[in-house]
């Protein structure tokens, strides 16, 4: 048994080890730092690594007193660049395969340290929802990285394959038009599409590791946890949250949770990429809300066509523009653009390789965001409101797009398959249109809402007290 003696709770943090999930897991664990929790946060061991290349030697130890990092095996072979995200279907299948016995020995080890703090709760992403799979002696909440209007797609897709949606019969289907079948069934859910649904449906597969996993997670992982945590707040899904509510009782909408934790230390981050840190300096010479800044997330990837028609768009556009282009966002090379596209937009562009996005979307300059719409995007953009140009990619993103659109009213879809004029006609019309001022009317509508939500007495606020009085309760 451990020796020590202090009673501070301490919460166990587990998220899946891609950047989209780590981001939100880390700024909740600050936040219960904050409140006086010990926290030991679980990286993947891949990934410790890409933290110490991005942040430095000594990134997880300067000056975190009660905030330790601990890691674990992710069962995938290591890749063979060091600074790329890992195929997202292998590293969910992978965890939840060969996890449980590693994260086992690790809270064996917590349990024998005399320099920590009992384990007193687990807070684990849902895609790790292996740590539901044993008893640990304490409670198991899980933390959904999507949105409220996505988890709760995700909790139907049960129900799709009963219902002979999903599986698609073949690729057909994928242009025929049967994903604008409307989807009216779904309690909470309003003027649904199938293609509005998360796009791991899109499979022909039975197997489909995602699509089975996501299966699992509802009928499986959800009911058998002590509750779930969501990054999103009340006033922005409440009909949809007042669904998952219905089935799961006890939920903590608790975000914008990086609202929330930027008063938090600062001494740490969770980016797997270096961050260029000049950016900022740029956007200070440009105009107020004259920018448009343009990010695809951390697992999107384009084919080299993709990138000329965007690049080609946004230079015909005539607005200035910053860029972030990963080195791995070009499927199965490097993203190279041509020199004329470098003389054209020289003085007016800025590509960069990662930033940090919550402080360019604070900066005044700061005018749209070009977005794949992941939930940190879009929630960041949100709390800073700012309109989107929506080119949704993967997962949960389209459920996003269909919402920012069509209920929230600050974003406009751009096809999947977007040409540089169609790129340049959405900007320009986003930028100085019609459609544009009334979007960023709409934006700063949800900024005011997100920050009352987070602010005294807020429904976040009073989640997030909720959350940390029951986890210090143990319940």
């Amino acid at each position: 048994m451990a020796a020590f003696t202090e009673t501070r709770p301490h919460a166990v943090v587990v998220p899946l080890p891609v950047q989209g999930h780590i981001n939100p897991h880390l700024k909740l664990a600050k936040l219960l730092h904050a409140r006086g929790f010990h926290i030991t946060f679980v990286n993947s061991e891949y990934n410790h690594r890409r933290l110490t290349l991005s942040r430095g030697p000594d990134w997880a130890t300067a000056g975190l007193d009660g905030f330790r990092f601990e890691t674990i095996p992710d069962g995938l072979p290591p890749p063979s660049d060091e600074n790329i995200t890992q195929d997202v279907p292998a590293l969910c299948a992978s965890t939840r395969a060969t996890c449980l016995a590693p994260f086992r020995d690790l809270m064996a080890r917590l349990s024998r340290a005399a320099d920590v703090p009992p384990v007193t709760c687990i807070v684990s992403d849902a895609a790790m929802g292996f740590t539901v799979d044993e008893d640990f002696g304490v409670p198991v909440l899980l933390f959904f990285a999507p949105s409220a209007c996505g988890c709760w797609s995700y909790f139907h897709f049960g129900e799709l394959v009963r219902r002979g949606y999903t599986p698609l019969k073949d690729e057909s289907f994928l242009t025929n038009g049967y994903l604008d079948t409307p989807i009216d069934w779904i309690v909470g859910l309003e003027n649904i599409r199938l293609r509005d649904l998360p796009s791991l449906i899109r499979t022909t597969d039975p197997d489909d590791v995602m699509l089975n996993i996501m299966v699992r997670r509802a009928a499986h992982d959800a009911p058998h946890a002590a509750g779930i945590i969501l990054n999103t707040f009340d006033d922005l899904e409440g009909p949809v949250l007042f669904a998952i509510r219905s089935k799961f009782p006890n939920l903590y909408a608790v975000g914008p949770v990086s609202s929330i934790a930027a008063t938090a230390f600062t001494s740490i981050s969770g980016n797997l990429w270096k961050e260029d840190t000049e950016c900022i300096k740029w956007l200070d010479d440009q105009a107020d809300g004259s920018v448009l800044y343009v990010n695809f997330g951390s697992i999107t990837v384009v084919t080299a066509e993709q990138l000329l028609e965007f690049a080609w768009g946004l230079a015909r556009s005539g607005y200035p523009f910053l860029w972030v282009v990963r080195p791995d966002m070009v499927r199965g090379e490097a993203a190279v653009l041509p020199a004329e596209f470098a003389a054209e937009v020289e003085g007016r562009g800025l590509l960069v390789g990662w930033c940090n996005q919550e402080e360019v979307l604070a900066h005044p300059a700061t005018a749209v965001f070009l977005s794949h719409c992941g939930w940190n995007s879009t929630l960041e953009s949100i709390s800073e409101g700012v309109p989107m140009i929506c080119w949704p990619f993967f997962a949960d993103q389209q459920t996003n797009c269909r919402y920012l659109c069509t209920k929230w009213g600050m974003g406009t879809e751009i096809s999947s398959n977007a040409r540089k004029g169609e790129v340049e006609g959405c900007i320009r019309e986003v930028m100085t249109g019609d459609k544009g001022r009334e979007m960023r009317k709409r934006a700063l509508e949800w900024k005011e809402r997100a920050s009352k939500a987070i602010g005294p007495g807020g429904s976040s606020s009073v989640n997030l007290e909720r959350l940390v009085a029951d986890l210090i309760r143990g319940r």
